[in-house]
C-alpha cells in the first residue's frame, strides 16, 4: 500500500513494516515476526525491484514481532542492518530489551512469556548503531529520534520532506485515532509521554505507527 509517493507500508505482516524506495536503493523499517520474511521479499519483487535493492534495515525496537525476519531478509539482500545500541545488545542476545509486563497478572506473565519462546528468533547485532539526532541519507534526510519509553532503546525516524514519522510502538494507533504505547508493555511510562511530546514537535502530517493503521492530517493528533 503506497501512503505518499515511493513510501509503502508492506501488507500481511504482523506489526507494522514500512518501504521507502529509491532509485538507488530501499529502506526497510521494521521487519516483522518470524515468518513475515518471505511477504516482505514477496512485496519488492511486486514492485519491480530485486531483493539485492534493499540497503538498509532500520529497527524501531528489539521485540520479537519488530525484528522476528531480520535474519531471513538480510541473508536474502545483503543490506545492512541499523537500530540503538541498547536495542542492538537485545537482538545479539535475541530477547526483548525489556521486561516482560502482564499487568499483575501471573498467568497472562506466563502466556507472554511461552508466546515469546515459540516465536523466539536471534537477529544478531546491528551493522551500525545509531544515535538521537543522526540524520540518514535516504530521501533528502532521514532524522533518527530518540523516543524510549516503549523499551528502553526505542527510536522512530522522521522524514521532513515528506512529513511523515515512523514511530515504532512508542505511538501506536486503533480505531479512536494515535494512542501512547500500551502500559503492559512499557518500560518507563514517563518516558513514553516524553517520546510523545517530542514527535508531536515535529511537525509531522503522517504518522506511522508500529500498530494500527497510518494517520493522516496527523496536526493535532497526537495523543496527551
Amino acid at each position: 500500500m503506497e501512503i505518499v509517493k515511493n513510501i509503502y507500508q508492506i501488507p500481511g505482516v504482523f506489526a507494522n513494516c514500512y518501504l521507502i524506495v529509491e532509485p538507488e536503493g530501499l529502506t526497510l523499517i521494521d521487519a516483522g515476526i518470524p515468518g513475515n520474511g518471505k511477504k516482505i521479499l514477496q512485496y519488492i519483487d511486486s514492485l519491480g525491484r530485486s531483493p539485492h535493492d534493499l540497503k538498509r534495515i532500520l529497527i524501531t525496537h528489539a521485540d520479537m514481532d519488530h525484528v522476528g525476519s531480520v535474519s531471513t531478509v538480510k541473508k536474502a539482500t545483503g543490506a545492512r542492518v541499523y537500530s540503538s545500541a541498547v536495542e542492538s545488545q537485545a537482538m545479539a542476545e535475541g530477547r526483548s530489551s525489556r521486561p516482560v509486563k502482564a499487568g499483575g497478572n501471573p498467568l497472562r506473565r506466563i502466556l507472554f512469556l511461552m508466546v515469546g519462546r515459540f516465536f523466539s528468533a536471534k537477529p544478531g547485532p546491528a551493522d551500525e548503531l545509531l544515535t538521537d539526532g543522526q540524520m540518514l541519507p535516504i530521501m533528502g534526510g532521514l532524522k533518527v529520534v530518540e523516543t524510549i519509553g516503549h523499551t528502553p532503546g526505542h527510536l522512530s525516524f522522521y522524514l521532513s520532506a515528506a512529513g511523515v514519522l515512523f514511530t515504532g510502538d512508542s505511538i501506536v494507533a486503533d480505531e479512536k485515532g494515535l494512542q501512547r504505547s500500551r502500559p503492559n508493555f512499557t518500560w518507563d511510562a514517563a518516558k513514553v509521554g516524553e517520546a510523545v511530546l517530542r514527535q508531536a514537535a515535529l511537525g509531522a502530517r503522517i504518522v506511522c505507527p508500529g500498530h494500527g493503521p497510518v494517520v493522516k492530517d496527523a496536526a493535532g493528533k497526537f495523543p496527551a
